[in-house]
């Protein structure tokens, strides 16, 4: 028998998330019985802060080509990145499209119960945030000092867009710190081979110099 995984399960299976606030969505055809959602649940070339300590911050954004060759073949729609469906693409009642701007979702969530209730709470404001889980291919970082810019060139596929609770989803802040940390391990090793480089060459330099006295 099949169990839902844990959010750190799929963050260690190499899946992140990351969250944006519904204050740019649109909420209408509840008169029709659809109860539509649409909005962004990314933009394209925008740079966000992604992680920040005392040593170290992170910004990314996303590539306009990063969902090119994405597997979108049946996204869902859920809360939280668990539980109940709202809508998937293969029932037709969720669309995500990239366009110049950003991935662009269009829910309907009046084909259940739930999910009206859902449309309610993002109209009412009670849900203002949203959050996609995807899986990263290719990546590039540009580093200044302690100033990292992470863009992400290609998506390898996504797996649910979700509306998420308050205060902001834990699973984007998991993701965020997951894959930060093992970059900040990797810099502080390349500076700790860097340093060790150059006491080498200084201490070369000292025999030289030595030698050349005698």
């Amino acid at each position: 028998m099949a169990t839902n995984k844990t959010i750190e399960e799929k963050i260690a299976e190499g899946r992140q998330y990351r969250s944006i606030d519904l204050t740019e969505f649109e909420s209408y055809g509840e008169d029709i019985g659809l109860m539509i959602v649409e909005g962004y649940a990314t933009t394209f070339n925008e740079p966000y802060v992604l992680w920040h300590d005392d040593d170290f911050t992170f910004r990314e954004q996303v590539d306009p080509a990063a969902f090119e060759a994405a597997d979108m073949s049946d996204v869902i729609m859920q809360y939280d990145h668990a539980g109940r469906v709202f809508a998937r693409i293969s029932n037709y009642t969720l669309e995500v499209t990239p366009d110049e701007h950003g991935l662009r979702i269009r829910a309907k969530l009046g084909g259940t119960e739930i999910g009206r209730q859902l449309y309610e709470e993002i109209k009412g404001g009670y849900t203002n945030k949203m959050s996609f889980g995807f899986t990263v291919e290719e990546d590039r970082l540009d580093r200044e000092d302690k100033e990292v810019l992470r863009t992400i060139t290609k998506i390898g596929k996504l797996y649910d867009v979700s509306a998420v609770s308050l205060p902001a989803n834990d699973a984007t802040t998991i993701s965020a710190r997951s894959y930060c940390e093992g970059v900040i391990a990797e810099i502080r090793e390349e500076l700790a081979k860097r340093e060790e480089e150059e006491r080498k060459r200084q201490e070369k330099i000292k025999r030289l110099k030595l030698l050349t006295e005698l």
